[in-house]
């Protein structure tokens, strides 16, 4: 379906033109005639969807012909780095609007608190935030919630089980009842519904299939026991022969990124850990050494693998099974974009197997099992697990299936209202 046959305002339909956009993607096509007409939504659907057009295009639609004084609609993201991309594409494509927003996620001074201050307490049309400083912000009492008539509430199964459940439902709690509820999951287990159905009034429900890894991904793994990980992984990166390749590690634990990047120091590459023990100003800093292949290898926990967003990976290493088998989608989806190749290379224990093959189911794919390179030391971990795996193992394979989303919104300018604030999160 073609975004001029949705009824939008001009103003959004010259946003759309502008930005590249002409087809929807299937949750956009599903969700906005709902959303336009004041229906709440509670949509399953991951990033690369094109999920974020799917809330913000009818919000501002609602905007433009019917404007309001006072704060109109909160936005929630778990992480900054969502929290970022949301007002990305927020600025591109409210760029002919007049729409006032800002955002509110994270900040090391005084000065952005007070900036923040002054915008929430001015009132815009839209506030982009995190629940950790937002909630600051509502507790000194000047933020006024009552005239909320959108609340969203994006990447929600993150959010719970990043431990954010009171916080947000500390603010939802001050928005009317009478609000529009848009409420996405990149999953749908039961205490994602329990949940949905507390703050939901007789939702649209939209369900999209996971995306596939993109065609440009070569697949592969190897049999290990915990002990072995390091060494293999010192081993695959003596065998870049002096080429210099950004590689991205993800871990699944604060701990194992934090020893995997020092041993990979003491070893002599350079690496860098990214995890919440950061603050926000040092998260960024890490991101932009990455970004700028000052420092090539960057290991990070697993909360982040949906916010980060840098072209160039050339290869991604899953150190750690993921506990959800679609997030190993999101995690080897930060290589190959933007129709580039890459490597995915995935180290399964005997412990993790079982997760392992949830991710073949997933993805309807089997994934190469390549044998350990020779010299590789068979240390049985704590669990005292077996041999090492091996044998000659499946072809790498590439798999198809791109997921859905158009580009990231850009504008250099915001539109009606200033873009005050940056605030802090809780991310993991």
């Amino acid at each position: 379906m073609r975004f001029d046959m949705l009824g939008f305002e001009p103003q959004i339909l010259e946003g759309l033109e502008a930005m590249g956009f002409t087809e929807t993607t299937p949750v956009q096509e599903q969700a906005i005639p709902a959303a336009l007409q004041g229906r709440d939504i509670l949509a399953c659907a991951q990033t690369g969807t094109g999920k974020t057009a799917a809330f913000l295009l009818p919000i501002l639609n609602k905007l433009i012909k019917d404007p309001i004084e006072g704060i109109d609609t909160l936005i929630i993201e778990p992480t900054r780095e969502l929290a970022i991309q949301v007002d990305q594409q927020l600025e591109g494509f409210s760029y002919f609007t007049g729409v006032s927003s800002v955002a509110v996620y994270g900040g090391t001074d005084g000065h952005s608190m007070s900036r923040e201050m002054k915008a929430l307490k001015t009132g815009v049309d839209i506030v982009v935030t995190t629940p950790g400083r937002f909630l600051s912000h509502l507790q000194l009492g000047y933020v006024d919630l009552s005239t909320v008539r959108h609340l969203v509430l994006d990447e929600a199964d993150r959010m719970l089980d990043m431990g954010f459940v009171t916080d947000i439902m500390t603010m939802v709690n001050k928005t009317p009842k009478t609000r529009q509820t848009l409420l996405f999951s990149a999953t749908m287990p039961a205490h994602i519904r329990k949940f949905a159905q507390n703050i939901l009034n007789n939702p649209l429900e939209v369900s999209i299939a996971i995306s596939k890894p993109a065609a440009g991904i070569t697949q592969a793994a190897y049999l290990v026991n915990d002990g072995q990980k390091n060494s293999l992984i010192e081993y695959l990166l003596r065998r870049q022969n002096g080429k210099q390749r950004r590689i991205l590690i993800f871990a699944s634990s604060k701990k194992n990124t934090k020893d995997l990047a020092a041993f990979l120091s003491r070893h002599g590459y350079p690496a860098a850990d990214i995890h919440s023990d950061l603050d926000q100003q040092q998260r960024e800093d890490t991101l932009q050494a990455f970004r700028n292949n000052s420092v090539p290898i960057l290991v990070a926990t697993d909360v982040l693998s949906r916010g980060i967003d840098i072209r160039g990976i050339d290869v991604v290493i899953n150190y750690d099974v993921p506990g959800d088998p679609e997030d190993y989608v999101h995690r080897i989806g930060r290589t190959a974009r933007a129709d580039e190749t890459g490597l995915a290379l995935t180290l399964v224990t005997r412990v993790t197997k079982r997760k392992f093959d949830n991710i073949e189911k997933l993805t309807g794919m089997k994934v190469a099992i390549l044998p350990l390179p020779p010299g590789i030391e068979d240390v049985p971990d704590s669990r005292g697990q077996g041999r090492r795996g091996g044998g000659a193992g499946r072809r790498p394979s590439r798999q198809g299936g791109r997921a859905g989303g158009g580009r990231q919104g850009g504008g250099t300018n915001h539109r009606g209202g200033s873009r005050q604030g940056r605030s802090d999160t809780k991310g993991r």
